[in-house]
């Protein structure tokens, strides 16, 4: 018999503003959502003020409960059961659910992967479509088992990644076309019209955590991805190389970069500035990157043709 979403006890697991868009549309759609386990409140900036996460915002807002456990360990678990939940709705949560948390609904736990699973399994999967220059993405709807996003394939659907698009631009694009997408699964699934399918998992890629080390330039790598490694740490870490500004190694931001590919001196060495067509460029592997924005360590952010009128140095100098 087909479940009434409305008469459903939904539990919500997620974190970031990707999941608070798609907690969003699940409130909008009338699901009833019971409870909600975020992550705790962090703290940002020089300041460190406590900063609560948007779904944590989203759920106070409507009223939902909210839950914040270090660990997923006994007493969580009995939080959780004691919430009755039909279904567990896990969207970026950014902690793995014990077998103890899948089997308490009655209908399971459904995941929400911003990948074209099996491909790109793990916690960073558009940051690692934006590295490997991909230009095909999407969403996967699934049934979560105690795997790395290894369940059946409820759903799944392609989106275009434009060829300068940055993660946040992707990310957002991708909120909003996950959370329409998990309605029409839901839809159907609740209907018992969805048949879940297997993954193939011989052809199944990972991705790791990404860290803020990973953003160090390396310009013996090419124009190409070093433009893509740019565009999927545009929210964090950002990308960053060195600099010997007046005898000192210091830290250069790259707050906005161009792709330029050639560079027409191939005498210039990997990390050499020049300036061209009053645009100041670094030779790469095979050609070159534009730098737009930049950021020298402990300086506030300026264009990097006004960077040179106060470091004439600059130009024909290297980077490392």
């Amino acid at each position: 018999m087909p479940e009434n979403k409305k008469n459903l006890r939904v539990v919500f697991m997620g974190t970031p503003e990707f999941s608070a868009t798609i907690l969003t549309a699940l409130i909008d759609d009338g699901y009833g959502i019971v409870g909600v386990f975020t992550q705790s409140d962090k703290k940002v900036g020089r300041k460190q003020i406590l900063e609560k996460s948007p779904v944590r915002i989203v759920a106070e807002k409507n009223g939902i409960p909210v839950f914040t456990p270090a660990k997923l360990h006994a007493e969580a678990v009995e939080e959780l059961r004691s919430l009755k939940p039909d279904l567990i709705i896990l969207v970026a949560y950014g902690k793995i659910l014990p077998q103890a948390v899948l089997d308490l609904p009655r209908l399971g736990a459904i995941n929400i992967h911003p990948s074209l699973l099996p491909k790109f399994r793990g916690p960073s999967p558009i940051q690692n479509a934006l590295l490997a220059g991909e230009k095909i993405t999407g969403t996967t709807i699934m049934l979560m088992d105690a795997g790395i996003d290894t369940g059946d394939i409820l759903r799944q659907k392609e989106i275009a990644i434009n060829p300068d698009e940055t993660y946040v631009e992707l990310a957002e694009k991708l909120s909003g076309f996950s959370a329409e997408l998990l309605l029409e699964t839901l839809d159907g699934f609740l209907a018992g019209k969805i048949v879940p399918q297997k993954q193939d998992g011989t052809s199944a890629s990972y991705c790791k955590l990404i860290k803020k080390t990973d953003g160090q330039i390396d310009w013996e790598d090419t124009a190409k991805n070093i433009y893509n490694k740019y565009r999927a740490f545009a929210a964090w870490p950002g990308i960053f190389t060195s600099w010997n500004a007046d005898g000192q190694a210091k830290r250069i931001q790259l707050k906005k970069i161009t792709l330029i590919g050639d560079d027409p001196a191939d005498r210039r060495q990997p990390g050499e500035i020049f300036r061209q067509d009053n645009s100041i460029h670094v030779r790469t592997a095979d050609g070159a990157i534009g730098l737009a924005e930049i950021q020298l360590e402990g300086k506030p952010a300026v264009k990097a043709v006004d960077f040179i009128n106060g470091y004439k140095n600059f130009i024909g100098s290297k980077l490392n």
